[in-house]
């Protein structure tokens, strides 16, 4: 996958093939990242790409025109590519999201910055918004290497695991179930005994149950967008029920 940033920090979003999974998709050759500067567009001696917004009010305005130049240096970088501005007023960027994104052989990532970006340049040459939630951010770049670092994940032969992905939180719908390492015992604490069973029917089992449970009580809202079959429903009521009966005690 190639993807390609507009950004006025490029070397901030290129160091993210430093570090972890980028890193390792990068190394072994299933993700390129590069970017592009919409200073180098700027037709004015300050390399401005801001100015005063129409009608008043607080703040900058990034302009349509050096942006539209540097998505088009963008897509010449990596091809034929979705072009994709990080935006508070975009869609909710998830897992499923992810997954879609990971299918595509090249994007365009645009970080806004100051109060934002000329409308005409997001209906022109925008083809989705995305926001990585109900907050602001300074601009878009961290946004942008969310998005990279959730992505690239998923590219074939990043995780040393094929499956870890696919057991990841929001992957199922729900969260992931609890993980425990070395030592068995640790500040007085023993890890499940089900999970030193060798059993791994029971393992799995445990493992579903304790997924569902964990949403239940931290994500509930999930759940709500879930089809859970009969064996999950079933696990889920034994969770409650053992969640009620320890709180009864």
């Amino acid at each position: 996958m190639k993807i390609s940033v507009v950004t006025l920090f490029p070397d901030w979003v290129e160091s993210i093939t430093g570090y972890g999974m980028p890193r390792i998709a990068s190394e072994r050759g299933v993700l390129t990242v590069c970017a592009v500067n919409p200073r180098d567009f700027a037709h004015n001696k300050h390399g401005r790409v801001d100015d005063r917004p129409f009608g008043g009010g607080p703040g900058m305005v990034m302009q349509a025109a050096p942006l539209k130049a540097a998505i088009d240096c963008a897509r010449q970088q990596v091809g034929t590519a979705k072009v994709i501005a990080m935006s508070p007023q975009g869609a909710r960027f998830d897992q499923a999201w992810a997954e879609r994104l990971s299918m595509e052989s090249s994007l365009v990532l645009i970080c806004g910055r100051y109060e934002g970006i000329d409308e005409r340049l997001l209906e022109d040459a925008v083809d989705l918004e995305l926001s990585m939630g109900d907050f602001v951010m300074s601009g878009g770049e961290l946004a942008a290497m969310s998005v990279i670092d959730a992505v690239c994940r998923l590219l074939p032969g990043v995780l040393g695991d094929a499956d870890s992905a696919a057991d990841d939180s929001f992957s199922k719908g729900h969260l992931d179930h609890p993980h425990y390492s070395r030592p068995e015992i640790w500040a007085g604490e023993s890890v499940p005994e089900v999970l030193l069973s060798g059993d791994h029917a029971r393992i799995a089992r445990w493992r579903l149950k304790q997924s569902l449970g964990k949403t239940w009580i931290k994500r509930p809202d999930l759940l709500d967008n879930v089809r859970l079959d009969a064996e999950q429903q079933g696990l889920l009521r034994e969770f409650i029920e053992e969640q009620n009966t320890k709180g009864s005690k």
